[in-house]
């Protein structure tokens, strides 16, 4: 599930979006101050980031400003403010916030904000990356994501999945699929099934249907399963 960074200094509001999103099956993390959560932002990957304008320490707006600027981090951000003016709102934008939630908020809407951004954010990635059904591979970014739900591979792994990726309909001999990942320094004949299998486990075994095909003593080859 989608993993979040709240960084927000009133017990109360956390205490109810914990409360709200966890049985959900949402991964959260909290900062109670704006340097915590910069640190936090800089060493974990997220999903979405829930961030309070009014920090003890660093603020909301130079938080952000930071991530955007110093670390370049794309992560989208949304705004959670007592403040509704339009120049406050303009604040936050210009900082690099995605988007802007007033208090008091709604749980409900704050998700589908949260689900919106993800999607958004997922989309745009997925514009310069390589597509096969559900299935997207970023490959400036290192990330995977099918149906909504990042994956996580290991570099080989990531490697092989965008081979086939590249090449999908068409089967990738094992040949070739060890000279790709491994060019003259192939290991034992065992290591390139044994990566595959790693792939699978992610790429598949979580889904109703298969991508990952063996061509029996030849290859491999990845398959959009809805035009199968």
């Amino acid at each position: 599930m989608y993993k979040i960074l709240v960084i927000e200094d009133n017990p109360d509001i956390v205490a109810n979006i914990y409360a709200f999103f966890e049985p959900k099956g949402f991964e959260l993390d909290n900062a109670h101050n704006g340097y915590s959560g910069l640190t936090l932002a800089s060493n974990n990957r997220y999903d979405v980031i829930l961030l309070d304008v009014m920090l003890p320490g660093m603020n909301g707006t130079q938080l952000c400003k930071k991530l955007r600027e110093e670390l370049h981090d794309k992560t989208p951000v949304l705004m959670l403010t007592a403040r509704d003016t339009i120049l406050d709102k303009v604040a936050g934008f210009d900082s690099g916030a995605d988007d802007y939630l007033v208090k008091p908020f709604s749980l409900v809407e704050l998700e589908s904000r949260i689900k919106a951004l993800i999607r958004r954010h997922q989309d745009s990635h997925c514009e310069q990356s390589l597509n096969v059904g559900g299935l997207c591979l970023n490959i400036e970014e290192h990330t995977v994501v099918r149906e909504g739900k990042s994956l996580k591979l290991t570099p080989t792994g990531f490697k092989i999945l965008q081979i086939l990726m590249s090449a999908s309909p068409r089967m990738v001999s094992k040949n070739e699929l060890e000279e790709k990942v491994w060019a003259d320094d192939i290991p034992s004949s065992d290591a390139l099934r044994t990566h595959v299998h790693s792939v699978r486990a992610q790429v598949d075994k979580p889904f109703a249907k298969p991508m990952v095909m063996t061509v029996s003593g030849v290859g491999y080859q990845l398959i959009d399963p809805d035009k199968a």
